[in-house]
Order: C-alpha cells, then sequence, then structure tokens
C-alpha cells in the first residue's frame, strides 16, 4: 500500500508504441533513502505482510517515482526500472498497446510469454479472481504455492498460475497460454513503482532481445537509448541472474527456469519435495514456450561466447590467441579456478575499473516477507575490475582482457552478464568463460545456463 503527501498532476500526451520519432531516453536517479519512509502491516494469518510506503512527493526522488507511475497509467512506452534480479522493461499489464510496446522496443518475440509483477498479494488476487474481496476466505492462489510464498517472496521466485476466463491481463501477456507468471520483486522502488502506479506490471529484462541482462542502468541505456522515454536508476542489482519460475499446477511440480531461488530449496518446502527441473540448457526448438527463457537463445554478446565446463583447465597463450580474429583482443571470465599468477605466458599490463559493478558481501539475504526485506536496503557495492594481459606471438601482439569474478557464487551471478557486456563493449573477438560446479548450489545453476545458452562453442562437461 502507497501513499503520497500529493497526487501527481502532470499529463502527456498519450504516446504510442508505433510512434516514428525517436525518442529521448531520460535516466532519473532515484536514492531509495531519500524517497520517503518504508513500514509493514501485519496481515494476520495471511501468507505474507503488507508493505506500507509514504512518499515525500515534494522530494526530489519521489518525483521520479511518481513520474514513471504516470507514464505506466497513460502511455503505451515502457518504463525501465531496477528489481533484485535485472533491470526490468515493464508496462501496464492490462492493456494491449502498452504490453505491445515492450515487444517493440525489445525486439521480442511475440510468442515469448511475459512475467507479470505486483506490489502485493491483493492486487495478484484481483487478476486471479476480479470480484475478489478481503472478506474471502477462499483464496484464489492454489495452495500448493502457499508454503513458496511464505518462504521466498518478496524475492526472485517466478509462480504459474491460471488465467481465469474473465482476466483483466492484455492476451498478449500470455502469449496464448491459459496460464501467467507472477512474482513479487524484492526491490523497494520497484514494489513502490508498482503500487503508485496501481496496475500489475508486465516486465521482462530491459535488455534487447537475445542480449545479456541488465544489471545497471547503463546496460539498459545502451540497449534500448532512443527506444523508450524513461529509465529509473536504482543502482546496481543485487542477485544478477532472473527469476527462478516454477509450475505448480502440473504433478508433479517442475522448474521452468532457474534463478535466485534454486531446487534444493523449494524441495524444503511443503509440497514441493518431488519438484523436478523442466527446463533445457540450450534453448528449446518448437513450440510456445511455457516460461521465459525457454525457446529462444539468450544472453549473448556480440563477440563470441566459448563456455570451459566446470574442471576445465585454464587455456594456454597459443589457445587463446587461435580465438582472434580481426581485433586481436579477446576476453576473459574468470571463476573459481584459473589464475594467471601460474601462466608466465601472460604479461600483466594494467587494472582499471570496468563500469560493471559487483556487491561486496557474498551473503545472500533469505529472510522472509517484506520486513526481511527492509532489512537489506543499505547495500554496499564495489566495480569489478578488468586486468589487461599481452600475449607476445609471431604475427604481433595480442591483449587479453581479463575480469576475474571472485569464487563467492553470489559475486559470479552479479556481475556475469556486466562482464560480457564490459568485454563485448571493448570489441574483444571472443570472450572466453570459466564455468562454474553447479550439482550443490541453486544460483550456480542459473548462471550455467544462462551461459549455455549465450555460448556458440561448449569446451569440456
Amino acid at each position: 500500500m502507497l501513499s503520497a503527501s500529493e497526487e501527481p498532476v502532470n499529463k502527456k500526451r498519450k504516446m504510442s508504441s508505433s510512434d516514428p520519432e525517436r525518442r529521448k531516453t531520460t535516466m532519473l536517479p532515484v536514492d531509495v533513502t531519500k524517497l520517503g519512509t518504508f513500514g509493514t502491516r501485519s496481515q494476520g494469518s495471511d501468507l505474507l505482510d503488507d508493505l506500507e510506503i509514504t512518499l515525500d512527493a515534494k522530494a526530489y526522488d519521489a518525483q521520479h517515482i511518481i513520474a514513471a507511475a504516470v507514464q505506466l497509467r497513460i502511455s503505451d512506452v515502457p518504463v525501465a526500472f531496477p528489481t533484485e534480479t535485472v533491470y526490468g522493461l515493464g508496462a501496464d499489464a492490462t492493456r494491449s498497446e502498452a504490453v505491445k510496446g515492450i515487444y517493440s522496443a525489445k525486439g521480442r518475440p511475440s510468442d515469448n510469454p511475459l512475467i507479470v509483477h505486483f506490489s502485493s498479494l491483493g492486487q495478484l488476487r484481483k487478476v486471479l479472481r476480479p470480484d475478489y474481496n478481503e472478506s474471502d476466505t477462499n483464496d484464489p492462489i492454489p495452495a500448493i504455492y502457499h508454503p513458496l510464498i511464505r518462504r521466498f517472496w518478496p524475492g526472485p521466485l517466478t509462480i504459474i498460475l491460471p488465467n481465469p476466463s474473465d482476466s483483466p491481463l492484455a492476451p498478449e501477456v500470455t502469449a496464448g497460454l491459459s496460464t501467467f507468471g507472477a512474482r513479487i520483486p524484492r526491490h523497494p522502488l520497484a514494489l513502490a513503482l508498482i503500487s503508485l502506479s496501481g496496475r500489475p506490471i508486465a516486465a521482462p529484462s530491459a535488455n534487447a532481445s537475445t542480449k545479456p541482462s541488465p544489471t545497471a542502468a547503463e546496460h539498459v541505456a545502451h540497449d534500448l537509448d532512443e527506444k523508450i522515454d524513461m529509465i529509473i536508476d536504482g543502482g546496481p542489482c543485487d542477485v544478477g541472474v532472473e527469476s527462478t519460475v516454477v509450475d505448480g499446477l502440473s504433478s508433479p511440480p517442475v522448474v521452468l527456469r532457474p534463478g535466485g531461488v534454486g531446487i534444493e530449496e523449494l524441495r524444503k518446502c511443503e509440497g514441493w519435495k518431488d519438484v523436478r527441473v523442466g527446463y533445457e540448457d540450450a534453448a528449446e526448438k518448437s513450440g510456445t514456450p511455457r516460461a521465459p527463457g525457454m525457446k529462444y537463445r539468450h544472453y549473448s554478446p556480440k563477440a563470441r561466447v566459448v563456455l570451459f565446463e566446470a574442471g576445465s583447465r585454464l587455456p594456454g597463450g597459443e589457445e587463446i590467441v587461435g580465438h582472434c580474429q580481426q581485433n586481436n583482443r579477446i576476453g576473459l571470465i574468470r571463476t573459481k579456478t584459473w589464475d594467471f599468477n601460474a601462466n608466465d605466458e601472460m604479461t600483466p599490463i594494467r587494472r582499471a575499473a570496468a563500469q560493471a559493478v559487483a556487491h561486496t558481501n557474498g551473503h545472500h539475504e533469505t529472510s522472509s516477507g517484506f520486513a526481511g526485506m527492509l532489512q537489506t536496503l543499505h547495500k554496499q557495492h564495489e566495480r569489478l575490475l578488468t586486468t589487461s594481459h599481452k600475449i607476445s606471438t609471431s604475427a604481433g601482439d595480442v591483449a587479453v582482457l581479463d575480469i576475474a569474478l571472485g569464487r563467492n557464487v553470489a559475486d559470479i551471478a552479479r556481475g556475469v552478464f556486466a562482464a560480457l557486456r564490459e568485454l563485448d563493449l571493448a570489441g574483444v573477438d571472443a570472450i572466453l568463460v570459466e564455468g562454474i560446479d553447479e550439482s550443490d548450489n541453486s544460483v550456480a545453476a542459473a548462471v550455467m545456463n544462462r551461459l549455455r545458452k549465450a555460448a556458440e562453442v561448449h569446451v569440456g562437461g
């Protein structure tokens, strides 16, 4: 629930996603600590508490959120905003023309369904049962999901729900399916925006279709400049990979996309001990995908990605040089074991801060509910470092641009998309990536799923 000390009064021309002119894309920085006050209200025995936000409507940061909410209500041009996973590209999920604006801006195939974001369970229940009121004792949210909501919401988990025959959702959201994906994000700016707009918000990742997902506002600007009007810059994302998508309507339940919540975590919840994997790491070939990220190749920079599966050795200098083309530049993303200190073929040149960001704290907060979210508002971040190496060959010198993401899986997840983008912007011919063991970590499985979809060449495994 959100209140403001004044109602936004500025009106804008209703803009269509088919407007031919180039747009001026404005980045609006918002500091959550200057937005207003956040609190929670118990809902008794309900699955989730309520978030209460009181905006300081005269504050500079709050005005940006108010402007974005107005845009969502009256415009068909989507708004980019941060979530805890990646930046989303949002539009009013109840208006067809607004949802079409997402597909247009991203260049997204129309048969790829969208996830709908909510700010409260009450808002979600109104979609599942348009005549729902708080006195109803029969919850329209299927009981199979109740343990997951109590444990993981708000957070990086999307649940597949039946779309009612009198659904207020635009048909473009579901891409012809009888179901839709829903989640409540764990980011105060996203929640404030959804609450203030008064609409459920359809929002895929805010990148050009097939490109690496954006984990900072600068990534959105790179892909969508002059295609959208507004980017809410709330700083870097905390999780770094998209939400886990689960289908509890099938028996047994299945994971349709790995993400910030792992299958072993799901199996600890009542009714989910037999949950199975229902996705492929490679793009699936036919049919309408049951969830985003299943059918099409994703997460790919312009440079060719070469994925070395976990346990593969660090490639030697000649092998690295073999991937060079016209630019004589190679990107390298190291994780757990690759160490250049033991490779005397490399000559370190310099270290420089990249545009990407990584979280300084390897701990992933798992407290449930909005109250748990409010404990994690103040995050510290540091920049990734790119080290430049040189390999001397008979044909000349080759530059190796190296980003070490560290050994912590959470840090790898937060930094991997940003690293792909940074090396691509540097004009490398190929990006060689050290894969990680996914056998005992939920986020690691999500990272490897994304890398396998991005890679043109796989080594080992």
